[in-house]
């Protein structure tokens, strides 16, 4: 029993060396443009990646919310704790703490002044969320236009050398045609990526954004709730 599952994971380890062989032989048969289109799409790949990965995180963390927070911030002013709701913002490394720790920071101003303090930071914290995502969208409209760049100028070779050669052979015509489908498929590819990522990390900021528009919007009545009691 061991042999064989032995024998199939050496088939499986060499079956995927030869495919990746295969691949590296493909680009090189594009040219020298072929392997640059290539190196670039590979380029925005792995900034793609990292913007992806780094941006998931940071949003993740940020959409992590104590449900406790409001409640004890709610507690410390009703008791007259406006130091202690500071310092509890202040431990709170959230976006809806630092709007908070700025609307505490502008009691006994107009209610008016609060809420515009609240809502600069509350940009500020926003275009924090949304850093790098202009390039991930970016990336994702200019990747597959590479990818058929490097389709015209593969097909142009092709038929460059059917027009100026006297025996058109099918490896003749190779270089060119494996230029045009394999940068079409890694800038399609990349494209495709880049374009549902973006998508998916806009859709967690707007939860994000809600939910901080939602704690402003319950901070600002706090703050009116012992004038009415």
């Amino acid at each position: 029993m061991m042999e064989w599952m032995f024998f199939l994971f050496q088939k499986n380890a060499e079956a995927a060396e030869e495919g990746k062989q295969r691949l590296i032989d493909l680009i090189l048969q594009g040219g020298p443009l072929g392997i640059a289109i290539v190196g670039i799409l590979l380029l925005l790949s792995f900034i793609a990646v990292y913007i992806f990965i780094e941006r998931y995180l940071t949003i993740k963390k940020a959409a992590r919310i104590d449900q406790n927070f409001m409640n004890n911030i709610r507690a410390s002013i009703l008791a007259g704790n406006i130091e202690g709701a500071k310092a509890l913002c202040r431990n709170t490394d959230s976006p809806i703490a630092r709007m908070v720790e700025k609307g505490l920071m502008r009691i006994g101003k107009p209610l008016r002044d609060i809420e515009a303090a609240i809502e600069n930071v509350g940009n500020l914290e926003v275009f924090k969320l949304e850093k790098n995502l202009s390039t991930m969208a970016n990336i994702a409209g200019a990747a597959p236009m590479l990818g058929f760049f490097g389709t015209v100028t593969g097909m142009i070779i092709a038929f460059y050398k059917m027009a100026t050669e006297a025996n058109v052979t099918p490896d003749l015509l190779a270089g060119g045609i494996y230029q045009a489908l394999i940068t079409t498929a890694f800038g399609l590819a990349i494209g495709i990526f880049a374009f549902v990522g973006y998508n998916y990390l806009v859709a967690m900021v707007d939860k994000v954004v809600f939910e901080m528009e939602r704690h402003t919007v319950e901070f600002i009545d706090l703050l009116q709730e012992p004038t009415n009691t």
